[in-house]
């Protein structure tokens, strides 16, 4: 089978990144079944994807025409057997290693062997999932960037047991969903967050220890570097509970204190100051 060939997709996961991984697919003409641990979640997975298209169709960049083909294409279960059919299939669940295991475990067991189980993963070694499956040669990271359907890069991580033949094909794939995909080794934080991870730390060690305001760090990068939005705007944006997480995991793995994550953000999360998800992060949000 080739990239063009793939008809069905399973995505696991209908979260802020799931939702726009969704979408992208449905856009690309390939019927999507999503699955979600409850039927409320479910839903607010397809509101995702409708309020995304519907805005959208405000500012011109699809037709009412089109938004109606992505939504008739799009179906949500609870149930993981429903992806039993599916062509592909790509993990967007919780970023959680033994989430993720269990996940690729059932994955593995219901869908057909040639079928490529990819997984959404911002940091989490890939050879881990593809060794707890029967099929390592055909498990690869697709690390997609958020919101999905607006960031143009698909980073793509082999594990040492993927096959060539499964690089080529997911490479394609992404090509098809009009992705400028990139190739990483099987490290954690892959390219950009192994990049992205000690400038935001750095960020809020910073705004921590009083050496700048948040409004003048954040102003410095935007005007300075020429960067969409300031650091800690950015771990407002990614959620402070995600980039501790990531640092955790980049921590775990190089043991350099570039990557160990500061204070004021272990700090922020045993509050629940969470970013724009929550309300108040290094600002505070309506």
């Amino acid at each position: 089978m080739g990239p063009e060939d793939v008809r069905k997709v399973g995505v696991v996961g209908a979260g802020a990144m799931g939702s726009g991984i969704i979408e992208v697919v449905a856009r690309a003409g390939a019927q999507v079944v999503y699955r979600e641990i409850d039927d409320e979640v479910v839903a607010r997975g397809r509101a995702a994807v409708e309020r995304s298209t519907g805005k959208a169709v405000q500012r011109d960049k699809l037709s009412q025409e089109e938004r109606d083909g992505i939504l008739g294409r799009v179906e949500g279960t609870t149930d993981l057997d429903e992806m039993a059919d599916v062509d592909l299939v790509i993990e967007a669940a919780t970023e959680d290693l033994e989430t993720k295991l269990d996940v690729f475990r059932r994955l593995d067991e219901i869908t057909r062997p040639e079928v490529v189980l990819c997984t959404n993963t911002s940091s989490i070694p890939i050879v881990g999932l593809a060794v707890a499956t029967k099929r390592p040669d055909r498990v690869i990271g697709t690390h997609f960037f958020n919101p999905p359907p607006v960031m143009q890069l698909l980073e793509v991580i082999p594990a040492l047991t993927t096959s060539k033949e499964t690089v080529s094909f997911v490479k394609a794939f992404g090509e098809r969903l009009g992705k400028r995909v990139v190739q990483s080794k099987d490290r954690a934080g892959f390219i950009v967050n192994f990049l992205l991870v000690p400038y935001l730390n750095s960020a809020a060690r910073m705004y921590d220890e009083g050496f700048a305001t948040r409004e003048d760090i954040d102003a410095a990068v935007t005007l300075g570097l020429g960067h969409p939005m300031g650091p800690l705007t950015l771990l407002d944006f990614i959620g402070l509970d995600t980039a501790l997480h990531v640092s955790n995991v980049l921590f775990d793995e190089f043991k350099d204190p570039l990557y160990a994550a500061p204070t004021v953000l272990k700090r922020m999360v045993e509050a629940g100051f969470l970013g724009r998800k929550s309300g108040r992060g290094f600002y505070e949000y309506d």
